[in-house]
């Protein structure tokens, strides 16, 4: 048989069986839900909420994208080889996609956060449930995205703002494998109810309330994730991967706790979990692209060939910046900085690593 067709048959059995789910919480009721980006992320969540038996909208900026995602169920350039829900409904209308749902997941890059968010406001015209799901800070600015989104939204159109994050590669949550992440939100009732949308037999929902500690440890995974492919594209083997994932993560912890972040946070699924992930596997874009400069390849050439966003590279930025209006001691995003921004050779980049001042492994965690 066509594998499309026998997985379209799995996801069809997968509903049907949904209808009567017990055991996660009680029988899942049918909420309207709009996913804005269709992108791989946005729609393998989609498709989550679609096999809940969620009526759900997924929309996209391109037409064709949208016609081939209703027609054929398909969405070839980001997710090819997977059969769409027949539930799941697509739409380019802006207007349509806003008005469509209570709740409105944004999926779109972090660069795209500010415009979508202020094409939206001309069509709030009712209180909603914003939940996003990009991973990323605003350079300059410094912003995180809930931040971005407070700042962009009208106050009293804003039930809450939460955040979904974990270890997840949507080409994995497709094929329906156990996926593990987070809702964190300021207001916990809003993080359950994210929990209750999307928590199914393959996608389980943690909750937590450091929104803080969820997002920098979601944006500076991929800075350590794009530090590791280079070192993997180097040659230099699994000491120097598991040596860069671990101080990597004193690193991000280090940051988040200067801001207020839960320590504890960065050892969870949005810190360490999310961490592992992203620097060891080949569904990461920030590895390959990271693999791609340590095999010598330049910036402007690895972007070109990804061919989607890599937030890796301006989170690097935004990083960079954030160390040091925290004087905040990150060695690891400095020595990216200087091979993305400032010319620096991905070798030269490592032994100055290798060569910095020796200290006490646990200095960075005494605030702990």
């Amino acid at each position: 048989m066509n594998p499309l067709i026998l997985r379209g048959l799995q996801y069809e059995l997968l509903l049907a069986q949904e209808l009567d789910h017990i055991g996660l919480g009680g029988v899942i009721e049918m909420e309207k839900v709009t996913v804005l980006g269709a992108g791989s992320w946005g729609t393998a969540l989609a498709m989550v909420l679609a096999n809940n038996n969620h009526d759900c909208l997924l929309w996209s900026h391109r037409e064709d994208q949208a016609s081939e995602m209703n027609e054929h169920h398909t969405n070839n350039k980001y997710l090819p080889n997977t059969l769409l829900p027949s539930n799941l409904k697509a739409t380019s209308d802006f207007e349509q996609a806003i008005q469509h749902a209570s709740t409105i997941v944004i999926a779109v890059p972090t660069k795209a956060i500010r415009d979508v968010t202020q094409d939206m406001r001309k069509f709030l015209t009712d209180k909603k449930l914003f939940v996003h799901v990009s991973k990323g800070i605003e350079p300059d600015s410094l912003k995180r995205i809930s931040e971005m989104l407070k700042d962009e939204l009208p106050a009293h159109l804003v039930e809450a703002i939460v955040v979904l994050s974990g270890p997840s590669h949507a080409e994995e949550v497709v094929l329906q494998h156990p996926t593990t992440i987070t809702a964190a939100s300021e207001k916990m009732q809003a993080a359950e109810k994210v929990q209750d949308l999307f928590m199914n037999n393959y996608f389980r929902v943690y909750t937590n309330d450091d929104v803080i500690g969820v997002e920098i440890g979601a944006a500076l995974k991929n800075v350590i994730a794009l530090a590791t492919g280079i070192v993997d594209g180097l040659g230099y083997g699994d000491n120097a991967k598991a040596a860069l994932i671990t101080r990597g993560l004193a690193e991000i912890s280090r940051l988040g706790i200067s801001l207020g972040a839960e320590p504890y946070t960065f050892f969870g699924l949005t810190g360490m979990g999310d961490l592992i992930v992203t620097c060891t596997s080949v569904h990461s874009r920030n590895w390959r692209a990271g693999n791609m400069l340590g095999k010598g390849a330049t910036l402007e050439t690895v972007l070109d060939e990804m061919g989607m966003v890599v937030e890796g590279v301006r989170t690097t930025k935004a990083a960079y910046q954030l160390a040091k209006k925290q004087q905040v001691d990150m060695p690891i995003t400095e020595a990216l900085y200087s091979v993305l921004f400032e010319g620096g050779q991905p070798k030269e980049a490592v032994d100055i690593l290798m060569h910095r001042t020796k200290k006490h492994e646990l200095e960075d965690y005494k605030t702990f």
